[in-house]
């Protein structure tokens, strides 16, 4: 069942990897070097490309890797992340006039991603996104790091996250999220929360819609308009 936007939306979820920054660079780049230093073959870069957003775990199980070997390319991946791929990444065009405009018209914006918060957090503060959110960097919700064999989805973030925007003041009815992929979507679904889907992210055609997304946004002056309206 597709959930319906609130008549007034108060409180805005944000994902980060497709929806706020265009990261799949310096991801791709990270996990090709990732399977190459533990000793596997590199998957394409279509394949790459929809590791993008979901928590890793998930995706190096998905496609065959068993935990151990999964937390294995996990680790070396993130050893290079840390180095070249975290900051190979960038804002998407437009977004921080978006989202000065939807905090002038004074709705509360927090970050809920599948990405290891305190990798998260460094993205944010990095391009001075933290700006824009409710109480800074502590806005930011992010995973757990995890291995391959305790994966920690996204429902768990946006619970958090929820959480925050409640003890905030807000009403559940009055929250969205706003996401590239079907993983968001769900997530937030899970929590009775709508979600707007974002074209510019990393979701494949009809992605979104078939996971129930609320509205569809294909620039972030539509985003806004969707949030402010």
């Amino acid at each position: 069942m597709t959930l319906s936007l609130p008549s007034r939306t108060t409180h805005v979820l944000l994902d980060l990897d497709g929806t706020l920054t265009d990261s799949a660079p310096g991801i791709i780049a990270s996990l090709r070097t990732g399977f190459t230093n533990a000793g596997f073959d590199v998957p394409s870069d279509d394949v790459l490309r929809t590791f993008v957003g979901p928590p890793l775990g998930a995706s190096m199980t998905g496609i065959g890797l068993s935990d151990v070997d999964a937390t294995a390319v996990i680790a070396a991946y993130r050893s290079d992340f840390e180095v070249h791929g975290m900051f190979d990444n960038s804002v998407i065009p437009g977004m921080p006039e978006a989202l000065a405009e939807v905090r002038e018209a004074g709705l509360t914006l927090l970050v809920a991603t599948a990405k290891p918060e305190h990798y998260a957090r460094q993205i944010v503060e990095h391009f001075g996104l933290d700006g824009y959110l409710e109480g800074g960097l502590d806005g930011v919700h992010g995973a757990a790091a995890e291995s391959a064999g305790l994966v920690q989805g996204k429902e768990v973030v946006v619970e958090r996250a929820v959480a925050h925007a409640v003890a905030l003041g807000a009403d559940v009815a009055q929250v969205v999220m706003v996401g590239d992929r079907e993983h968001d979507v769900h997530a937030a679904a899970h929590h009775g929360v709508p979600t707007v889907g974002v074209t510019w992210g990393y979701a494949a055609p009809g992605e979104l819609e078939t996971a129930g997304a609320a509205a569809i946004a294909t620039t972030p002056e539509e985003l806004r308009k969707l949030l402010t309206s």
